[in-house]
């Protein structure tokens, strides 16, 4: 099969299209032909091995290869179309769409990916192309999760800092169904899109952070990593709620302090992606409450210009590459 190979850490151009061993079903698994595969920024950051949060690195190069990746097939995100499956799987049957992760495994930059039946996988919603079921599952399983442990409501005030990303424009729109009044902040050259997306108000960070403002939020869903919890928890207002996208190891060990010091709830828990999220997520897209947020679609070949697109916080939503 064809795969977009990831042979050495490194800048974008270590990425090449080559052949690779094409899965077969084992038990309790089964083998997706897949269309379309999301390119997150956890992609580039792996493909680098420059994170962030620091302390995510030690683990994840003792996971996934100390001098170079054990599997050079990236991507975690998908929609395709189950090819065959394995011995013990009833779930799903072949010809079934369906989108979903591929877990730590990984492997979705590829014509074939084989994933467990237990993996966070469901049935793409009928009015979803490929291309649109692909961006989904990362963003969409995140912000369902902050959204719902902010326990955002009717009337909340909510601020969400780095609304242009994946997360960020899916987090804007569920907050949007769930009846909220929503500040977005991020880059100028995505305010146009952001505000189409239903945003009540937007902040150019370029001309002055949020935390200067002199105004007050109910809830804050923060998708960046070097934000400062105190600032950030001094926006709130009494018994608000901050949840952070990419917690630092500082916020991680501080948050059950903070509550206690401020009664202000620190959200730093991460999504579990499962069946039942993504099926409420599906649910959402049907009803046409939320819909996809697609920045742009590059084929196989252009996957070096696709990973700089995301690198560069050039994209507005989820970049994708179709897998043909």
């Amino acid at each position: 099969m064809r795969a977009i190979l990831c042979k050495q850490y490194g800048p974008a151009e270590v990425l090449e299209l080559g052949d690779y061993a094409k899965p077969k079903p084992k038990k309790g698994s089964l083998v997706i032909k897949v269309h379309a595969a999301e390119v997150t920024k956890g992609d580039c950051e792996l493909r680098s091995f420059t994170f962030p949060v620091k302390w995510f690195s030690y683990p994840l190069r003792l996971a996934f290869g100390i001098f170079r990746p054990r599997n050079p097939i990236l991507g975690g995100y998908f929609a395709g179309v189950v090819e065959s499956v394995g011995e013990g799987v009833a779930a799903f049957t072949p010809g079934e769409r369906v989108f979903g992760s591929s877990g730590v495994g990984m492997g979705a930059y590829a014509e074939y990916l084989s994933v467990s039946q237990r993996a966070g996988i469901a049935q793409i919603p009928e009015n979803l192309n490929f291309e649109e079921a692909a961006s989904v599952p990362l963003g969409g399983l995140n912000a369902l999760h902050f959204c719902k442990q902010a326990n955002i409501k009717t009337g909340d005030k909510v601020l969400i800092n780095g609304a242009g990303g994946s997360i960020g424009m899916y987090a804007l729109q569920i907050s949007k169904a769930y009846g909220a009044q929503v500040t977005a902040v991020d880059a100028p050259h995505k305010q146009a899109a952001i505000l189409a997306s239903g945003a009540d108000d937007f902040i150019d960070y370029t001309k002055q952070p949020y935390t200067s403002l002199s105004r007050k939020w109910d809830v804050i869903i923060d998708m960046v990593a070097s934000s400062d919890l105190e600032s950030s928890l001094a926006c709130l207002e009494a018994g608000g709620r901050y949840a952070s996208a990419n917690p630092t190891f500082k916020k991680l060990a501080s948050a059950k302090k903070a509550f206690k010091r401020t009664g202000k709830k620190v959200i730093v828990s991460f999504a579990a992606e499962s069946k039942e999220a993504l099926n409420e997520l599906a649910n959402l897209l049907r009803a046409g409450e939320i819909s996809t947020a697609v920045d742009q679609v590059f084929p196989m070949a252009k996957i070096v210009e696709a990973h700089k697109r995301v690198e560069m916080e050039a994209r507005t939503g989820c970049v994708v590459v179709k897998i043909a």
